[in-house]
C-alpha cells in the first residue's frame, strides 16, 4: 500500500470543508530537535525522505522539499537508488543554496569498495555538493552481505576512506528485513555513527527491531533514525498518524525519516511534531496491545517471513516476506 493512500484521499475530499479549513498551517521553526548520537549535531525529530518521490512528479517533489526546508526541517534522507537517482537530483536542485543549513544523508547499495565509491561520486554530483553529512550502507538484509561488506575489497573500505577524505562527515547503515542482521553489523564493527531501522507501534509484536536492536544502539550512543513509522500506511487502518508518530518519538530515537508525497501530509507531520508530548509507559503499552492483532509479516512485508512454511527464524536462506 502506498503511504497514506486512503488518508490522503479522505483529506482531498474534505479540502473545501470547514473542518479542513480550520486546521492552522504549522509555524516555521518550531520543530523539536534532538542530539544525533555523539555527532554533535541536533536534528529535527522528523525529516523529509526521498524514497516516495517516484510516486509524484519532479516539480511536486521539489515543492515538498522546499516547503520542508521553509518549515524548519533540517534532516533530509535520500539514497542513490531512489527513483534511479532522480530523488537526489531533487535535493540538489532545491537544497544546494542552503547546503550549510541542512543535514544531508544518502546511501550506497554496492557491497564492494569500488562500487560504493562510484555510487558516492554520482550521489555528490546529483546532490550538487562535495560532501554529505551522513553516508550509509543501504538495506543490509542477509548475513552474507555483512561478510562481503567487511571482507577484502568490501564496501566498508570506501566508507572509511570517504570519511577520512571529507566526502562524508559520518557513516552508518540501514536495513528493515531482519534485526539479527543489524546485530551482526553492530557486532562486526563498532565505529558506525548511526543506524536506520523500522520503528513503529506494531514492530514489538514480530521480529522486533525495537526489542533487539534499539537497546544496543542506544547504549552505544549512536544516532538512531526510525523509518516506516506508519507501516507503509497499513497502520493507518487502526491508528492515527498522530498516534503512530507519538509512539516512535517516545522511544529513544533521534529522528524519523518520513516519505511525504504532498505538502498537506508534510504540514500535518510537522504540526504533530510541534505538538508532540512524550507518551508514558502506561500510554504506550495499550498501543502495543492494539497492534498485536495486526503484527506480523503480512503487515510488515519488508521483514523476513518466519511464519510461513520454508522460512527460517533469522538470517539465512529465507525469502523476503
Amino acid at each position: 500500500m502506498r503511504r497514506r493512500t486512503f488518508f490522503g484521499g479522505v483529506f482531498a475530499g474534505l479540502a473545501a470543508t470547514t473542518c479542513r479549513a480550520s486546521l492552522s498551517r504549522p509555524k516555521a521553526g518550531d520543530i523539536p530537535r534532538r542530539p544525533f548520537g555523539k555527532t554533535g549535531e541536533k536534528l529535527t525529530v522528523i525529516g523529509q525522505a526521498g524514497g516516495r518521490f517516484p510516486l509524484i512528479s519532479f516539480e511536486e517533489a521539489k515543492a515538498i522539499t522546499l516547503r520542508a526546508y521553509d518549515l524548519g526541517i533540517n534532516y533530509f534522507d535520500n539514497s542513490a537508488d531512489y527513483w534511479d537517482g532522480k530523488s537526489e537530483e531533487v535535493y540538489g536542485a532545491v537544497l544546494s543554496p542552503f547546503r550549510k543549513d541542512v543535514f544531508l544523508t544518502t546511501k550506497a547499495n554496492d557491497r564492494t569498495q569500488a562500487g560504493a565509491e562510484a555510487e558516492l561520486n554520482l550521489s555528490l554530483k546529483r546532490l550538487r555538493t562535495d560532501y554529505v553529512d551522513l553516508w550509509q550502507i543501504h538495506a543490509v538484509d542477509e548475513k552474507q552481505e555483512v561478510e562481503k561488506i567487511f571482507g577484502p575489497g568490501g564496501a566498508i573500505e570506501a566508507f572509511e576512506a570517504a570519511k577520512k577524505a571529507g566526502k562524508c562527515r559520518f557513516i552508518g547503515f540501514t536495513g528493515h528485513h531482519d534485526p539479527y542482521v543489524h546485530l551482526e553489523m553492530l557486532k562486526t564493527y563498532d565505529k558506525f555513527d548511526s543506524i536506520l531501522m523500522p520503528m513503529h507501534v506494531a514492530d514489538p509484536g514480530y521480529l522486533s527491531f525495537e526489542k533487539l536492536v534499539l537497546p544496543v544502539a542506544a547504549e552505544r550512543g549512536m544516532g538512531i533514525q526510525g523509518m516506516k513509522s506508519l507501516g507503509n500506511a497499513k497502520l493507518l487502518q487502526d491508528f492515527s498518524v498522530r498516534e503512530c508518530l507519538s509512539y516512535v518519538l517516545s522511544l529513544p530515537v533521534s529522528c524519523i525519516a518520513i516519505g511525504c508525497t504532498t505538502i498537506g501530509q508534510l504540514e500535518d507531520d510537522v504540526r504533530f511534531a510541534q505538538q508532540f508530548k512524550p507518551l508514558s509507559a502506561e500510554e504506550m503499552d495499550p498501543l502495543r496491545q492494539r497492534a498485536k492483532e495486526i503484527a506480523g509479516p503480512h503487515l510488515e512485508d519488508w521483514k523476513r517471513n518466519t511464519q510461513d512454511r520454508g522460512s527460517t527464524t533469522h538470517a539465512g536462506t529465507a525469502k523476503h516476506g
